[in-house]
């Protein structure tokens, strides 16, 4: 008799402990498991969010189905808001769920945000008063106030090739103790005189400085008459001999590429055949946020073309670009801004239809051309949009640096180009990947100072700005 009871006594006490386990409601904040929530957006609007164990565990949503709307994408905004965390759409009723970008605006709000800006300055005086509180922030936010001591170990210089019309060697520079920048310097091969000098920041893109179009483009500047250094970005190329390719992600890599830059500038310009009247900056995504950054901080830089990343609502999309809270500088800023710390000095902006520099020749460039203006030189902020393009520092684009280099640097437009008028790069030697390294195919020349993790190098950096700090004092 007893054994025909069990099942009815366990629903009844399974039954007694719902009724004990009350449904949510307003005396825990209709709190819920985000895993929970998720799961019943799925069922309700038939769709399929892939799942993320790490970035789900251990959170609740409060209020959770009163953020339910009849639009999925709304509700989803809701719910996941505060966690800092977003979708985004694979397919057809399909999703993905990862971070939140901080850094990432509407377009419409960059825009009312560039007005905002443009509304606190009317002038020269009011626009360089704005300028030098930026710069001395921008200083700060990147932990450069004061720049660190350099070290006062050589350049390290290896394999020096000649081809036809300039020459390429690798050089390493240690921009802290033991942390190695890494690259190669294009030079023209029959310089006369004083040469100009462009530093050319690497971006983002496949195979790094070891690429095919970044070959031809420091190449032609070369055989155009200039001396380009080409460097790698932050445990990224040769870089990943001392470190892991996650630390690139990191804010402190933000601080180091802009010190690498410094670095890489003086470099050029403490060569005997220097013009330091001639010296220019071009990179194309990441790189562009550098060009448009070292061009905001640094006077020196006399020319600066940033490609594919000009834009009021992107600030870069990697730690590398806005890890540290530059672009909070000023009760905030943006990369308009940024780039208009340059005038009145030469920028040419390259900029498709196919990133999130689509909108600048409407959104960005006549309040740029504004800023020029009150120096007089509206002209001197140029724009070439390339509309069916995507983002890349292709042929047309280099061949719209080409020229601006040329005209402001007063550089060999002839070398870059054949008879009609058109782009020809024919002449560049496109070496392999081993022939660019600085210490050896598999970093066999790597100095024995070299630090060897992102620990080392934060015990590095934070001893010389407390040295440094001391020192000022």
């Amino acid at each position: 008799m007893f054994k025909k009871l069990l099942p009815f006594l366990f629903l009844t006490i399974g039954a007694a402990a719902q009724a004990q386990t009350p449904a949510p409601n307003s005396d825990d904040q209709y709190r819920e498991p985000l895993q929970q929530v998720l799961n019943q957006i799925q069922e309700r609007y038939g769709v399929k969010i892939r799942p993320d164990a790490a970035m789900v565990k251990d959170k609740y949503v409060t209020y959770a189905e009163w953020r339910f709307r009849p639009d999925v994408d709304e509700t989803l905004k809701n719910v996941l808001g505060p966690f800092d965390l977003q979708v985004t759409q694979t397919g057809d009723k399909a999703y993905k769920l990862k971070t939140f970008q901080y850094h990432l605006k509407t377009p419409e709000e960059g825009a009312a945000q560039l007005a905002y800006l443009a509304s606190r300055y009317h002038d020269v005086a009011s626009w360089e008063k704005r300028k030098a509180e930026l710069r001395s922030c921008m200083w700060e936010a990147l932990r450069l106030s004061p720049m660190p001591a350099k070290p006062a170990s050589k350049p390290i210089i290896t394999n020096k090739r000649q081809y036809d019309g300039y020459t390429v060697e690798n050089v390493a520079l240690e921009t802290l103790p033991g942390l190695y920048m890494t690259g190669s310097v294009y030079k023209p091969l029959k310089a006369k005189g004083k040469v100009p000098v462009i530093i050319s920041p690497d971006g983002h893109f496949g195979d790094g400085r070891y690429r095919a179009d970044a070959q031809k483009r420091c190449a032609t500047l070369a055989r155009m008459g200039a001396m380009v250094y080409s460097y790698d970005l932050f445990a990224w190329g040769e870089s990943l001999l001392q470190f892991k390719g996650e630390d690139h992600r990191r804010s402190l890599a933000m601080t180091i590429q802009a010190l690498n830059g410094e670095r890489a500038l003086d470099y050029l310009l403490s060569l005997k055949n220097a013009d330091p009247s001639r010296a220019a900056i071009t990179g194309g995504s990441g790189g562009g946020s550098q060009t448009m950054l070292l061009t905001a901080l640094d006077d020196r830089i006399k020319v600066s073309v940033p490609v594919v990343m000009l834009s009021t609502y992107h600030s870069g999309g990697c730690p590398c670009e806005s890890g540290q809270p530059v672009h909070l500088c000023g009760e905030g800023t943006n990369n308009a801004e940024i780039a208009a710390m340059a005038a009145p000095r030469p920028l040419l902006a390259i900029t498709d239809g196919g990133d999130w520099t689509a909108q600048t020749p409407e959104a960005a460039m006549p309040y740029l051309r504004t800023l020029y203006g009150y120096y007089g030189k509206p002209e001197l902020a140029q724009n070439v949009h390339l509309p069916k393009e995507r983002h890349d520092y292709g042929p047309s684009k280099r061949q719209a640096m080409y020229e601006f280099m040329a005209k402001y640097l007063n550089l060999n437009l002839a070398a870059a180009e054949d008879a009609s008028g058109k782009l020809d790069e024919s002449k560049v030697t496109i070496e392999k990947e081993e022939a660019q390294k600085v210490f050896g195919p598999n970093g066999e020349e790597l100095p024995a100072n070299a630090l060897h993790s992102f620990e080392e190098l934060q015990a590095v950096f934070n001893k010389a700005a407390t040295a440094d700090g001391h020192a000022r004092k």
